[in-house]
């Protein structure tokens, strides 16, 4: 009974759909409320009913638009890029690395430069690399210091030129450049002239200042006041110089000892005719 009804309840053969006849189950419960089966067909009338009001409250479900792929060309410039990053933090821990180890410049192809410049020709603004070869200098030139206190003058050349290399007219480097010319001159000054008789000092007795050293020098300011000689002193510092010279007046009161103090080693004084 309840099948027919809906069959003739389904707009003149229409295809069923429970949101557009909702109103016609509302009729078909209306028609069997009067019926002569009374409540027993309005019960099984009203589930049915509510199952087709239940069904036609739930939404079909929305059509999803496809994600498109992402281009072959930003693939590929993505890949590039983290290719670039992985290499460049490879070089950098490679530069680091050779730093550490004393390899400033050479070997070319393996010192901590070479892997800097690197860095510099896939990345020319990377900031660790140019602080890097910064950092490069100020080794260089430190060394070349330490050499030049040595009097070891061609290593200082060498040292600078690299330093030169890396960062052109850096102001350390010139400086330095300054004082190895300064010191070569002074050096070349106090080279032993024909008419010259050099008096050795031995190194571990000056720092001593030992009575033989005493004895050595008061005995050369005797020979200095009766041949009226000049005197070079070559010392290894500024302090060591003057003490090798109050031996030399000390030694004859009430005379002048004319001379000159240089930097230099070993030491040793030279006596020069007028």
């Amino acid at each position: 009974m309840i099948r027919g009804n809906l069959a003739k309840a389904s707009l003149n053969g229409q295809k069923w759909h429970p949101q557009n006849h909702s109103s016609v189950v509302c009729s078909l419960l209306f028609k069997i409320a009067g019926g002569p089966t009374g409540s027993g067909q309005l019960a099984r009338a009203g589930l049915l009913a509510t199952a087709l009001l239940l069904n036609a409250c739930v939404s079909p479900p929305l059509p999803t638009s496809p994600v498109p792929a992402p281009a072959p060309e930003a693939i590929q410039a993505q890949s590039a890029q983290k290719i670039r990053q992985n290499t460049v933090k490879q070089l950098l821990a490679q530069a680091e690395s050779a730093q550490r180890r004393g390899a400033l410049t050479r070997p070319t192809g393996n010192s901590a430069y070479g892997f800097y410049r690197r860095v510099q020709q896939l990345e020319p603004n990377n900031h660790q690399a140019a602080s890097g070869i910064q950092s490069l200098v100020l080794q260089l030139v430190e060394r070349a210091r330490t050499a030049l206190r040595q009097r070891a003058f061609n290593r200082v050349s060498r040292l600078l030129r690299a330093s030169e290399q890396l960062a052109p007219g850096n102001a350390l480097s010139a400086e330095l450049r300054t004082e190895l010319n300064r010191e070569r001159a002074r050096a070349n000054a106090t080279k032993d002239a024909p008419e010259s008789h050099t008096i050795p000092l031995p190194a571990a007795e000056l720092s001593a200042k030992s009575t033989k050293i005493s004895t050595l020098l008061a005995s050369a300011a005797q020979r200095v006041r009766a041949q009226q000689l000049r005197v070079v002193i070559v010392a290894r510092n500024d302090a060591e110089g003057r003490w090798i010279y109050s031996q030399l007046r000390n030694a004859v009161p009430g005379y002048r000892v004319r001379g000159d103090i240089k930097l230099g080693s070993p030491p040793r004084v030279l006596l020069l005719t007028p």
